[in-house]
């Protein structure tokens, strides 16, 4: 938890209400996101009970395992799911054409929101569970099954880059803009984190998450259902489902299950448009349609692997490929962390504290400043930030292509004067003035920091052929066995 963040909290606990933590938007909110929200039948491992799926508000689609250790109803399940998400998918032009076009742009993509981060997890074991199935041999299933898989793991690994957009959840989401007056445990709990940012009539969001922790009233977020649920309500319900011997007597007890389930993912599946809203309020930070762009990228790459016959996902990455993931989450995790402080000054506020970056007033300028042939204006910048950084750091200002080097940190009456020398992002011609606005002018409130997301390339990795016998050697390719085929759910 950061300072700010706490004293936010603190301010929560005090007032009642939910506190802002940034001014903008850090991810892309779709036009039209597919919403899951599932549950899972208690004491079996990922064995599916019901979700309740779609992309319209009004016209939630609910599918329900009634006999959940039944093997067909849950292939059954994953086959209506398998349909309706990809039909979803296939909505889009900008994923389903073969041509990955770059774009700057607001693209139209699939995204996928769920309650909160446990449901990733379901979803993520639900993935593995399906994709290796197959469509043949003893245990065939239908071909939407492994397909939908594979969407599923596609989601899930892409979720855990920083700052991505595809899979979103909700607790997550919302807590990264609003701090409430309760633990981050408790803000995982999606009825008690929204009784704080949307509290009824007369309450305020201490009083109204108090009275969310009612699993009568506000079910839990699934994908866990809650222990008197399942006693007195669930248990019973699927009893007189297996003991029903007559048509009439089935389908009645297909309703009641079914009326069950559909009460305690109502509550869930408006929460979680409720907070697609709140998310849709925020304007969106300048660098969130760029990321935006690269998921859909990413799904553009992956339904290209999909049709080309590629097979399915490794249960792990090789010694390489995990290399080369690992990299690639270290520099997204860094470049996020700067662009959200570069889009949003409060989030900038908690590097300044941290002396990691500063904010203050060009107090001189000088221009004609050679180093060799190459201009090299200096700035002098005042400020009352407790500026940690030393002579010789590199700092970025929010002047694009344009860098500085800290030559020189002076004291100056309790403030700093800090001289940078400016580099880059003024034109090409050094003999002629820079362009009007390319340097800071004196009078002029600045901000750098240490923070950067300048492209960088991957590591120097070997090729998967060339992975070392001490790592592995070469991994084996992927091939669906008769032990792939019969994996349990978990």
């Amino acid at each position: 938890m950061t300072t700010l963040t706490a004293l936010a909290r603190a301010h929560a606990v005090e007032s009642g209400c939910a506190q802002p933590i940034t001014t903008v938007r850090h991810v892309h909110v779709a036009d039209r996101p597919f919403v899951c929200v599932q549950l899972a039948l208690a004491g079996e491992a990922n064995a599916p009970l019901a979700a309740l799926v779609g992309d319209e508000r009004e016209r939630p689609r609910l599918l329900v395992v009634h006999q959940p250790r039944d093997r067909d109803q849950r292939f059954g399940f994953a086959h209506r799911l398998g349909q309706l998400f990809q039909g979803y998918i296939a909505r889009f032009p900008s994923v389903v054409q073969e041509r990955v076009h770059e774009s700057t742009r607001p693209v139209d993509g699939p995204q996928l929101w769920v309650p909160n981060p446990r449901s990733t997890a379901f979803l993520k074991l639900f993935g593995r569970s399906t994709r290796y199935r197959s469509v043949d041999g003893p245990y065939p299933v239908e071909e939407t099954v492994p397909r939908l898989g594979r969407w599923l793991t596609q989601f899930v690994h892409e979720a855990e880059y920083p700052g991505q957009s595809m899979l979103l959840e909700a607790t997550t989401v919302l807590a990264q803009h609003w701090a409430t007056g309760q633990s981050a445990v408790e803000d995982a709990h999606l009825p008690a984190l929204m009784a704080w940012l949307r509290p009824p009539d007369g309450m305020n969001g201490r009083a109204a998450a108090l009275a969310a922790e009612d699993p009568v009233t506000h079910p839990p977020a699934g994908p866990a259902t809650d222990p008197t649920f399942d006693r007195e309500v669930l248990a019973p319900a699927m009893a007189a489902y297996d003991a029903a011997s007559t048509p009439v007597a089935l389908r009645t007890a297909r309703e009641r299950l079914e009326s069950a389930l559909r009460g305690q993912l109502a509550p869930t599946w408006d929460l979680v448009w409720q907070a697609i809203d709140l998310m849709r309020q925020l304007p969106p930070g300048e660098r969130v349609v760029r990321r935006w762009v690269r998921d859909v990228r990413s799904n553009q790459t992956f339904y290209a692997r999909l049709n080309d016959g590629s097979p399915p996902q490794p249960k792990r990455d090789g010694a390489v490929a995990a290399a080369r993931r690992l990299s690639r989450l270290e520099r997204t995790q860094a470049n996020y962390e700067a662009q959200r402080a570069f889009d949003d000054p409060l989030v900038m506020a908690e590097h300044r504290l941290a002396g990691n970056a500063f904010v203050g007033t060009v107090v001189e300028v000088e221009v004609d400043r050679f180093a060799g042939k190459a201009r090299r204006p200096l700035i002098k910048v005042r400020t009352d930030d407790p500026v940690s950084l030393v002579s010789g750091t590199l700092l970025d200002p929010r002047r694009e292509r344009q860098k500085a080097e800290i030559l020189e940190v002076e004291q100056d009456a309790g403030a700093l004067i800090i001289s940078l020398e400016l580099a880059g992002g003024m034109g090409n011609k050094t003999k002629e003035p820079p362009p009007p606005r390319s340097l800071p002018a004196e009078g002029e409130e600045v901000c750098y920091s240490a923070l950067s997301d300048e492209f960088k390339r991957d590591g120097d990795f070997p090729s998967l052929e060339e992975t070392p016998w001490t790592h592995g050697g070469p991994p084996v390719p992927v091939r669906v066995t008769n032990e792939d085929v019969q994996e349990d759910w978990s």
